[in-house]
């Protein structure tokens, strides 16, 4: 499939969109950290009435400075699994996709499987922000570490043969239980915080990322871009985007806030 460039999305398209879903690593944020263009972008998102809600692999523990300080309405943590915003008052609130008892048994699981794929694999290491994990374990492949393809996809392996999910970002291998995933999250955040069903109104939304654990997002929202660095991971991608930005990372999701922004501007909703 051919990369779309995102000046094909029909600005009527996108005047229509009324909320914005994003993945973080390497699509909000370059080289670990917002940048001002896209730091911009979400203020410009909110002061229109758009809402946004940014659903990552990373962990609750990684994100609740970030639901406190970016004007996002929540962030949608480790593939769908814990929800955090920041509340009337400031303060942080928090919800689980699942039940203490359920997470507290998954979670001694999560770490036997994570041990194993330690030992069977000594070159591996487990990412630098496991400690914030509460639902998953994630293996660094990219961000301090480096993995080759074969030592990726055996890592996966091990992972789903000790009955987890498995997917792929752009820096680590997350493994998670339960049938949860970045789609699941997005459906229970909109429901949750909106009161609104998200398959409801599919083409009201635009989903952005970079990477193989979005596919699904990609192949499920007939709005999808994915920011310039998805090049990396083409061949790989079961579903593309239908666009692709530009700019890389913080600058292409700026560039989709901008291509959305300037439609309505110009055109009736």
């Amino acid at each position: 499939m051919r990369m779309n460039p995102l000046a094909l999305w029909p600005a009527a398209a996108r005047a229509r969109i009324h909320g914005v879903l994003t993945d973080i690593d390497d699509t909000l944020t370059t080289d670990g950290a917002i940048t001002p263009d896209a730091l911009d972008a979400l203020h410009r998102l909110r002061a229109a009435g758009l809402p946004v809600f940014a659903i990552t692999g990373r962990p609750a523990g990684w994100s609740e400075a970030f639901a406190l300080a970016w004007p996002v309405d929540a962030i949608v943590a480790e593939n769908g699994a814990v929800a955090l915003w920041r509340g009337s008052s400031g303060e942080l609130c928090r919800d689980y996709l699942q039940d203490a008892a359920t997470r507290a048994a998954n979670f001694r699981q999560l770490q036997a499987t994570a041990q194993r794929v330690l030992a069977e694999l000594p070159q591996t290491r487990l990412a630098t922000d496991s400690p914030g994990r509460e639902t998953d374990i994630a293996i660094d492949h990219s961000e301090f570490a480096q993995l080759d393809e074969a030592d990726i996809a055996r890592v996966v392996q091990l992972m789903k043969g000790e009955g987890l999910n498995a997917t792929v970002s752009s820096i680590h291998i997350n493994g998670w239980i339960g049938g949860h995933d970045k789609l699941a999250g997005a459906r229970w955040i909109v429901q949750s915080r909106l009161g609104r069903a998200l398959d409801g109104e599919l083409d009201r939304w635009v989903y952005v990322g970079d990477s193989t654990n979005d596919a699904r997002m990609f192949d499920h929202f007939p709005h999808s871009v994915g920011v310039a660095n998805v090049a990396r991971f083409w061949n790989a991608l079961a579903h593309h985007p239908r666009y692709v930005a530009q700019g890389e990372r913080g600058a292409g999701f700026a560039e989709v806030a901008d291509a959305v922004l300037n439609a309505q501007a110009t055109g009736p909703a």
